[in-house]
């Protein structure tokens, strides 16, 4: 099977060449042929989406914006429409993960971007959202409006599906004409939703652009951020790094990097008529895109003092784990991901080796594996693909400072606590460097308008344009009406 991604408007398809991206094995197997742009056909394609695609997108208000994006989620959610059955028949193919995990996955993910949604989203940054479209009073005096950059440039990483749209909806918001570069290892989602907004938006049809290069191609990563306001970028601190020498002095760069996120659970949480939906709500954190995202649990730290011991919630999850790999079987492992999961294994039962307090549930030959140690250590990334510590701590406050030793990595916090307790403990992990704290089973479901990585997504992209109140005293003595 074959198919091609990219959305390159202005662009003459005879003079595009396309590199081919082999995904799957046997009759799962697909092709998909990725447009490899030259750096001249770059900043044409940039130039085109800025000019035409930014007239179009400055003349609509936000209202209408929303509207168009609605619609195109609609569409997506809807189980018959062609759009949303081509990403559930590729998408697994091409990422690996579980089809059923897709389906869930792409419902719950894709119910965040609805108008309702999408309103909340942009009022969470905009006290009146009208900044978008005109200047407006401001409480100091005067008035402002927030202006889009004439050109945002993506750059997505290929971990989780469906990633792209985030910042390609918060881009649409405040008004920026775009162009992504797709990751070789998910180059279909950000391709299909830029063909399904043209279709259900004409005026949207030159507003965005999708291509795809080779990662470290520095000739097209230069032309292409040097036609850019802004490049929002994802991926690895080392590709970050890599990706920031070649942004001009003058272009703002919002990277997004490395994180670990936590769980907690509170002795409050632990008796026996609450253990197994607690368990199971862990597991699906754990097991919800074999922890690629930033918001997926390394490790839980669990209280003693509960009428269920810490060993065995993490007996629980270990049980959890084994019954969703029936309903969601983890996608197969490449040769490197299967020698880092053998290794941390091997690392867990050395220390078990060295003391008794540390014990490895799951076998060599399951898909899962807790270790759980009895005594809490300092917060250290896993193996990812269904490996977890849980670790027991005296009370949850203990795990703070195991935490803040990570602050400039740690994000999501889910919590399974006590309101008092909840409460107490939200003013420490902050200052701990997380900056999400949400319930247990939902730590891969953002809100809409979350605050990424504890910074604004909208504000961060615009710039405010403020016209003081002296201006208009001034501009007063001009008017014809003046005495």
């Amino acid at each position: 099977m074959k198919i091609t991604a990219g959305y390159l408007p202005g662009l003459r398809a005879e003079e595009i060449q396309w590199h081919t991206l082999g995904f799957g094995e046997g009759a799962q197997h697909v092709d998909v042929a990725v447009p490899q742009l030259t750096p001249a056909q770059l900043l044409a394609l940039a130039a085109h989406v800025r000019t035409h695609g930014g007239a179009q997108l400055k003349a609509m208000p936000v209202s209408q914006i929303i509207a168009a994006i609605d619609r195109a989620v609609e569409r997506l959610l809807n189980p018959a429409d062609p759009y949303r059955l081509e990403l559930e028949l590729l998408l697994p193919r091409i990422s690996g993960f579980d089809a059923e995990m897709v389906r869930l996955g792409l419902n719950a993910y894709l119910k965040t971007f609805r108008a309702p949604q999408l309103q909340r989203f942009v009022a969470e940054d905009f006290a009146n959202p009208k900044l978008l479209d005109e200047f407006q009073p401001v409480p100091k005096g005067g008035m402002a409006r927030a202006f889009g950059p004439e050109l945002l440039v993506h750059v997505w990483a290929g971990n989780v599906p469906g990633l792209p749209l985030w910042s390609l909806v918060c881009g649409l918001l405040v008004k920026a004409p775009a162009v992504g570069k797709v990751a070789s290892a998910e180059p279909l989602f950000a391709s299909l939703f830029a063909r399904l907004l043209a279709e259900v938006e004409p005026r949207l049809a030159e507003a965005l652009a999708i291509v795809w290069f080779k990662g470290g191609d520095t000739a097209s990563e230069r032309a292409l951020f040097g036609a850019a306001d802004v490049v929002l970028a994802y991926g690895g601190n080392d590709t970050l790094s890599a990706l920031r020498a070649q942004v001009p002095i003058t272009t703002r760069f919002l990277p997004h990097g490395h994180k670990l996120s936590v769980g907690l659970v509170s002795a409050a949480a632990l008796d026996a008529q609450r253990l197994q939906a607690v368990a199971r709500a862990a597991a699906l954190d754990v097991v919800r895109y074999e922890q690629q995202g930033c918001y997926s649990p390394h490790t839980f730290y669990v209280a003693r003092g509960g009428r269920v011991t810490p060993r065995e919630f993490a007996q629980a999850l270990a049980g959890e784990l084994a019954a969703l790999q029936h309903k969601f079987a983890r996608r197969p492992l490449t040769l490197e991901e299967a020698a880092s999961v053998a290794a941390w294994r091997q690392g867990q039962e050395l220390q078990g080796y060295a003391s008794a307090s540390v014990e490895l549930l799951g076998d060599a030959d399951t898909s899962w594996a807790v270790a759980y140690a009895e005594e809490a250590g300092p917060l250290q990334p896993c193996a990812l693909n269904r490996t977890v510590q849980v670790q027991a701590v005296e009370r949850l406050r203990d795990a703070v400072p195991l935490l803040a030793v990570q602050r400039d990595y740690l994000q999501t916090v889910g919590i399974a606590a006590a309101p008092q307790e909840l409460h107490a403990l939200a003013g420490p992990l902050g200052e701990a460097g997380a900056t999400r704290l949400c319930a247990l089973g939902q730590m891969t479901a953002p809100e809409a308008g979350w605050h990424h990585d504890g910074r604004y997504s909208l504000l961060d992209l615009v710039r405010i344009v403020e016209l003081e109140a002296s201006v208009e005293a001034a501009a007063e003595q001009y008017a014809p009406y003046r005495d």
